[in-house]
């Protein structure tokens, strides 16, 4: 299968690159705003399904979706988020995309989603969309402390603890901690899940 990731977070796209890669002998290409992927859309053989971030540039809600559509007509599309809840999700399955990702998703289960869009189904998650819309929460309400944010916002450069420790002026077992403390606050999985979500809940915005 040929897959097209786009997102603007490097590492959100390398993660479900690796996934399908490795678990679905997929051929994956990227592509960081919506011009890019007009743009790798004309110049590559068609591709099986498309991922899209909800908030990446060019976007503009889901305007962006339906132009690729436009220009895909014939490739499903999905939408992948951290953040939209169960009424944009619907949306985008009523504007005709295939399916809605969240980010959160385990391996196994987004190989699955990816294989029954192709397939030409349309995918939702039946416990996202029968659990309640929740807000995305602030790094306030997540208990995120200063240090948490300032070694949080090495992660989303994608340095190393050493490399944070080295700016911050802490021991690396001291990052360490950070890392293992503020990953539990946030429910991640891991320091690049960790990442991805403070990308998307615009933790370190402004």
């Amino acid at each position: 299968m040929r897959i097209l990731i786009a997102d603007d977070h490097d590492l959100v796209r390398e993660m479900i690159a690796d996934v399908l890669e490795r678990e679905a002998e997929c051929t994956v290409a990227h592509a960081a705003s919506i011009d890019a992927v007009i743009e790798v859309l004309k110049q590559s053989e068609p591709f099986d399904l498309i991922f899209l971030d909800y908030q990446m540039p060019g976007m503009n809600e889901l305007a962006g979706m339906r132009l690729v559509m436009r220009t895909a007509p014939d490739t499903p599309v999905a939408l992948l988020s951290g953040v939209a809840n169960k009424t944009v999700a619907q949306r985008a399955i009523d504007g005709g995309a295939k399916g809605f990702v969240p980010k959160t998703m385990k391996a196994r289960s987004l190989v699955n989603a990816v294989k029954f869009m192709v397939a030409g189904e349309v995918f939702l998650p039946v416990n996202f969309m029968t659990g309640a819309d929740q807000a995305p929460e602030s790094a306030t309400a997540l208990g995120l402390t200063k240090r948490e944010l300032e070694v949080l916002a090495g992660l989303c450069e994608g340095m190393s603890n050493k490399e944070i420790g080295l700016r911050l002026d802490l021991q690396e077992v001291t990052v360490k901690l950070h890392v293992k403390t503020l990953t539990r606050k946030m429910n991640a999985k891991n320091r690049t899940h960790a990442a991805m979500l403070a990308r998307d809940m615009a933790l370190l915005a402004g």
